[in-house]
């Protein structure tokens, strides 16, 4: 009994010395800050953010996602508007471009901006809970499997042993889609009235697709004046992107965002300086990691880094050498500053919301007019000056 009652006290003692000894040590300075600490500037309203799942429809998802925008800004509230609504009646369209070019053109599930509107001019769209587009039975949208069979029977069809094409091959390529997609709806209701997904778009949305042009910026077209876009994603050719200095690229930005319009943007998110999951930003370091010495690659960024000054030169020169490829559409919102006061871009991304900041990403504005390919506004974003160079109307 003696021994014990000795060990309890001798441990009571080691705990209280313990409990002194951490009190009096001195406390650590506050926590360390991240390298980066945002301050909004301007936010503009935003629906929930979305996962594209293992499908390259970001193109659908940021088109999308700004018009869900508008519709907030336009006094119509928050709606989910269905993507693959606008996917499923894409890839018959790209089907036939790959096979009328038999076979020398691209065919995959990237598609641009303009992409979703010119779909929704010709089909309409309906909400999310009209169509989802998951008819396989997984939670998240899943095109792997599909789109592999969508290309092996196009290829197939240009494989026909010197015949003559059938007109029914188009009805398979159809058939296959409403089995992995589900079948289109023709009419549906919402709200408790008749629709017919292009009803819905003029006598409920509102929206006219004609209001939303797109922007890039290089020299090998000249300024102010329209231009095809040279990416494998503009499967459709299309030539009406407006071709502006870059200074006046970076004006339609932020004269968007300052005056409630949202923007689409397409870029280069392939590179070393781009997370959604650890950093949840996009730079551009002043130095190339290339130039780096091995101490400098292992230093931890502690601080905003200098970055570099991105001109008309450089921005032609990555697009040429394939340094800025056409990767990724996200959805620009907002507009920040670091501790620092350098521009930042408030993104909001597709892969889902189990992302740093909650699926969204901080892109500087050297991030953004170095690496961005193009973007897509509201025509009543662009400033007046500009519109006007253009002949926008």
């Amino acid at each position: 009994m003696f021994r014990k009652k000795n060990i309890l006290s001798s441990v009571v003692l080691v705990l209280v010395f313990i409990f002194f000894q951490a009190n009096a040590m001195p406390k650590d300075k506050k926590a360390k800050s991240p390298p980066y600490e945002f301050k909004m500037e301007k936010k503009n309203p935003a629906t929930s953010v979305k996962s594209q799942g293992r499908t390259g429809t970001c193109w659908c998802f940021s088109t999308i996602s700004m018009l869900e925008s508008e519709l907030i800004r336009m006094g119509k509230g928050e709606i989910d508007l269905s993507e693959m609504f606008v996917v499923r009646h894409t890839y018959p369209l790209k089907a036939e471009s790959y096979v009328r070019l038999h076979g020398n053109t691209t065919f995959g599930q990237g598609a641009y901006f303009h992409d979703v509107m010119d779909q929704i001019k010709r089909y309409g769209i309906v909400p999310e809970e009209v169509y989802t587009g998951k008819n396989i039975g997984e939670k998240n949208h899943n095109h792997s499997e599909m789109g592999s069979v969508l290309k092996a029977i196009l290829d197939a069809v240009l494989k026909r042993g010197g015949s003559r094409l059938t007109p029914r091959w188009m009805d398979a390529f159809e058939a296959l889609l409403d089995v992995y997609l589900g079948k289109p709806p023709e009419k549906f209701t919402y709200k408790g009235k008749s629709y017919t997904p292009k009803s819905f778009v003029s006598d409920y949305l509102g929206i006219n697709p004609d209001d939303y042009v797109e922007f890039t910026s290089y020299t090998h077209h000249p300024f102010y004046q329209k231009c095809r876009l040279e990416v494998p994603d503009n499967w459709s050719f299309n030539s009406n992107f407006y071709n502006v200095p870059i200074e006046d690229l970076e004006k339609i930005i932020e004269y968007s965002l300052k005056n409630g319009y949202t923007v689409v943007w397409g870029g280069d998110v392939s590179n070393r300086d781009f997370s959604t999951t650890k950093t949840g930003y996009g730079i551009v370091p002043k130095k190339d990691w290339e130039e780096k010495t091995r101490a400098e690659r292992e230093k931890k960024i502690t601080e905003p880094v200098e970055e570099k000054e991105v001109s008309q030169e450089l921005r032609q020169k990555y697009f040429d050498n394939f340094t800025a490829t056409d990767d990724h559409g996200m959805h620009i919102v907002g507009l920040a500053r670091d501790q620092k006061g350098n521009r930042f871009y408030y993104t909001k991304n597709s892969h889902g919301k189990d992302r740093k900041f909650g699926g969204y990403v901080y892109l500087s504005r050297p991030y953004v007019l170095l690496y961005g390919l193009a973007i897509m506004v509201n025509k009543n974003g662009v400033p007046p000056e500009i519109r006007e160079k253009i002949g926008l109307k």
